[in-house]
């Protein structure tokens, strides 16, 4: 974070940028198969910072039907049941609070998997092993932080309103991107993006980008988050968050930011329609 710079006058000698947190955002994993639920808790154990563990819990109907609903437990020390909500509107929920959260059950969710057994799943696959006894749940925590973070817009303002100088700002400027299904009425409906980017240099470019414009007048801190992988339709792709001291510097840099970060960072993007596939930069 820098120091606010005069408008004219000599430079002030900028002030160090704290090292960030890593338990600033949420870190998700995914277990399924065969002893998931113990997996996860055994994971659980060995992480430090706020856990919650999400698993199934079977509930009867109106109709008599048993459907497979979701539950929250953080600690042992209370439930909430999941009706009528995603999974996505959990996790969500939780993002601005919690370090982690490590799920056990649900074949169907994007986020990091490890995999007990077969069974194919839409997110990344850390692992696939044949019995939960092959895995070592200590080493499995120590390796979630280097996952990219569960992040929502709602957990980036939160963390900018923890910054140190969050006193002297009067406004928390925001953009978000999304995957838009069409331009036009007759265009071929988009299903999904998929991003891809160099690992660490993407990161090092966003850190300079948000450095460069927190040391404008009155811009207190700049916080970036692109997702990268699978995201379909309706979903959010990239946040940009800015706190200032006023509204007119925060939303300039709002503007300048997600500006900078379409055109500086390295990310690669392959669209997929209704028709065709295609990456968006061999169009270009």
């Amino acid at each position: 974070m820098a120091l606010l710079r005069p408008v004219v006058g000599p430079r002030r000698e900028k002030r160090p940028k704290p090292v960030p947190d890593p338990h600033t955002r949420m870190q998700t994993l995914s277990i399924v198969g065969p002893g998931a639920a113990s997996v996860r808790d055994e994971v659980a154990g060995h992480l430090d910072g706020r856990v919650a563990t999400v698993g199934r819990t079977e509930s009867v109907g109106v109709d008599g039907d048993t459907d497979g609903r979701f539950k929250l437990t953080e600690d042992g020390d209370w439930t909430g049941a999941g009706e009528d909500r995603s999974f996505s509107d959990l996790l969500d929920d939780i993002a601005p609070d919690y370090e982690y959260a490590v799920v056990a059950g649900f074949s169907k969710l994007r986020l990091p998997t490890i995999v007990i057994g077969d069974e194919e799943v839409p997110g990344d696959v850390l692992r696939r092993v044949d019995a939960g006894a092959d895995l070592d749940p200590a080493d499995i925590a120590a390796e979630l932080d280097e996952l990219d973070p569960y992040v929502t817009l709602e957990s980036l303002v939160a963390e900018a309103k923890r910054s140190p100088l969050a006193e002297r700002s009067g406004a928390i400027a925001t953009f978000t991107g999304r995957v838009r299904a069409k331009d036009g009425e007759d265009d071929s409906r988009t299903t999904h993006l998929k991003f891809e980017k160099y690992e660490g240099v993407a990161a090092e470019r966003m850190e300079s980008i948000a450095s460069e414009l927190e040391e404008r007048e009155g811009v207190l801190e700049v916080l970036f988050h692109h997702r990268t992988g699978v995201v379909v339709d309706g979903e959010d792709i990239v946040f940009v968050v800015v706190l200032a001291g006023h509204r007119r510097e925060a939303f300039r840099t709002v503007e300048d930011g997600i500006d900078r970060l379409k055109d500086e960072v390295p990310l690669f993007k392959k669209e997929t329609t209704e028709d065709e596939e295609f990456w968006v930069h061999d169009r270009t």
